[in-house]
């Protein structure tokens, strides 16, 4: 596997042996200086070039020179899921030493509106164009204080889903019920617990993406309950994980609504945790909820 330093000698010498790119910026974890440092690190790479960026789309062999692919995405030739629109040049490259590069070019012009990313590195700059940068900071992936609506919102949305998932297990319908489990539900649940960390680290602290770093932050009884949603293939273990969010949820939620003053809907929660029970009780034959 190639070092770090032999990759990004690599990201370089390809730009600097190209007069249409005029800088390349490192974002994501490398440019991180909290980030764990692991095997598994992608080089989060942009290419800014003079003109347009056409000539760089869709051509693997242009790709091939940073090494031997493994697997290659093109996300701004793809219909599902769909492109963002910018119709730039994108490539997501695995390489089969191990390595990953995610590589993005943009017209030089297009700057101004991909700079707010506080985790950028420069790392070569030949007209002195674009820099200097501050220095690399999480402050662009930090929580931000909720208001009352998101609040209200995020809430509302966990227990009107949970429902979702007690239809799916008592019809015997495994995969819709952790599809409303795991894509619905927690992500309220993992909002909620970003808000809570927020305030006891005074919103200074990144709980990483899908909550990796949730480990580091949250209460350990909280951490071991947050365990507890993660379920076995198998009904009863899907009503534990759903049971468990729902305490876990309310615990959070209790604790944002003190810290704001906003009201915690007691009356959703204790209907809809109420209704979870019955359908768990409830008979496989059975012809009446009530």
């Amino acid at each position: 596997m190639r070092s770090e330093n032999e990759m990004l000698d690599l990201i370089l010498t390809v730009a600097r042996a190209d007069e249409r790119i005029r800088a390349v910026v490192m974002n994501g974890s490398r440019a991180n200086p909290n980030a764990p440092r692991d095997l598994f690190q992608d080089f989060d790479i942009i290419y800014l070039v003079r003109g347009s960026s056409a000539p760089f789309r869709n051509n693997p062999a242009w790709i091939r020179q940073f090494g031997e692919l493994m697997i290659l995405q093109l996300p701004e030739e793809m219909g599902d899921p769909p492109s963002s629109g910018h119709y730039d040049a994108v490539y997501l490259a695995q390489f089969a030493d191990g390595n990953r590069i995610d590589l993005s070019v943009y017209p030089l012009e297009r700057w101004p509106e991909l700079k707010n990313d506080s985790l950028s590195v420069l790392l070569l700059d030949k007209d002195g164009s674009i820099g200097p940068l501050p220095p690399p900071s999480e402050n662009s992936y930090l929580p931000k204080p909720p208001d009352a609506k998101a609040f209200g919102d995020c809430c509302n949305e966990f227990w009107w889903v949970s429902p979702y998932v007690a239809k799916g297990l008592w019809r015997r319908e495994l995969p819709y019920a952790r599809a409303m489990l795991e894509i619905y539900v927690r992500e309220q649940l993992t909002k909620m617990l970003r808000w809570q960390i927020g305030i006891q680290t005074e919103f200074k602290a990144n709980p990483g993406k899908e909550g990796k770093y949730f480990e580091r932050y949250l209460p350990k009884a909280q951490w071991q309950l947050l365990l507890q949603t993660f379920a076995g293939a198998d009904d009863d273990s899907t009503w534990d994980a759903l049971e468990a969010m729902g305490a876990l949820f309310r615990q959070a939620a209790l604790f944002v609504a003190g810290q704001y003053g906003f009201d915690y809907p007691h009356g959703d929660d204790e209907r809809v945790s109420a209704f979870l029970r019955k359908i768990r009780a409830l008979p496989p034959d059975a012809k009446d909820i009530a």
